[in-house]
């Protein structure tokens, strides 16, 4: 049987692992990627990582992440992760739609589903002395202000195109929200020429940081007036961040000197939501010196139905029941990537099958 598991290692890391193999001391940042259902693939991995591989976690474990990220990372904050994980890949995975759902129906689906996944938790998840979770919103300034179809539209538009010309223009746009439970050590180096502001994570606007960081324009309505993060309207974090073009565990960062683990969709990386429509344009992999990358391999991917995995556009090209015995299938899958992950850190030669970033 083919591999299922590409893994990928920074130059750094790749040294660290050579000396010392893996284990999971060793890692002070998890980070997760905005991508919608593209994160079926790593549902072994999550459940892995919430069941077992984590699980006698003394020290700090920061996370970072936007959108679906996020969304995984508050599971991992709770007080039984492996339980909120699996609330997170069932519900998601058997989402409901009528065939001519609008955005208000869209949005109540996403904010019931973020309900379930939640619960009555989010003190745990703001308050959790391991688990130190870290999101991105995107406020929006400007016409991505308003929910007018239209208006928004055109709003994105000109953003887009002031992103082609440069990535630094996209704070003339939105501003980069970081709602953190640790404000005293932000696990990135965010100072990219974005503006952006730091503001704690609470009980108190979980839900809304969760269901703001999740919010596709003109898919879902955005957040009004995040608590703590003054007034505004607030949209998907993956519009600044959709992959993170940033070094992490920067020298001011608690556990500088530690390891980064990425569970990714593939072996590239775009920094921002607009970028993947500029075709050259990815994130530095000079960012990614201490980052030990996991993904699926071609061959796993080639063999899903489909040969794919899964995307938002399943919604409107498939049937509700071939997509969710599609995304079902492709989750069942997942497994294998965990499975090989776990036989790589009993390796005693962990480095020979990794690949230099």
């Amino acid at each position: 049987m083919s591999k299922a598991l590409a893994v990928y290692a920074g130059k750094s890391a790749l040294a660290q692992i050579k000396q010392q193999g893996i284990t999971q001391e060793q890692f002070k940042l998890l980070v997760g990627a905005s991508g919608g259902p593209k994160w079926f693939v790593l549902a072994g991995l999550d459940r892995y990582f919430c069941g077992e591989f984590f699980k006698k976690r003394q020290t700090p474990l920061y996370t970072l992440g936007s959108s679906a990220g996020a969304w995984r990372f508050s599971c991992y904050a709770q007080q039984d992760p492996l339980a909120a994980i699996n609330r997170l890949i069932d519900g998601y995975s058997n989402l409901s739609y009528p065939s001519d759902a609008n955005i208000s129906e869209v949005t109540l689906q996403s904010e019931q589903l973020l309900a379930h996944i939640v619960g009555g938790n989010a003190r745990e998840i703001a308050s959790n002395p391991i688990i130190k979770n870290t999101l991105i919103v995107a406020k929006s300034k400007g016409l991505t202000r308003y929910e007018n179809k239209s208006v928004l539209l055109f709003g994105l538009l000109v953003s887009a195109l002031a992103n082609r010309v440069n990535r630094k223009f996209l704070g003339k746009y939105y501003q980069r929200i970081i709602l953190s439970s640790d404000i005293n050590q932000i696990p990135f180096d965010f100072n990219d020429g974005i503006d952006s502001k730091v503001v704690p994570l609470t009980e108190h606007n979980v839900l809304q940081a969760l269901q703001a960081t999740g919010s596709i324009p003109m898919v879902i309505n955005g957040i009004k007036n995040i608590v703590g993060a003054d007034s505004g309207m607030f949209r998907d974090g993956g519009i600044i961040d959709y992959h993170f073009d940033q070094p992490f565990l920067p020298k001011s960062s608690a556990g500088q000197d530690g390891l980064v683990l990425y569970p990714h969709f593939y072996n590239e990386f775009k920094p921002g939501w607009f970028d993947k429509y500029i075709k050259n344009r990815f994130a530095n992999t000079q960012h990614f010196d201490k980052t030990l990358v996991l993904a699926p391999t071609d061959e796993f991917v080639a063999k899903l139905p489909y040969g794919k995995i899964p995307d938002r556009k399943d919604f409107t090209e498939m049937s509700e029941q071939q997509r969710i015995k599609y995304w079902q299938t492709v989750i069942n899958e997942s497994e294998r990537l965990a499975d090989e992950f776990s036989e790589l850190c009993q390796s005693d030669e962990p480095t020979k099958n990794i690949l230099l970033l």
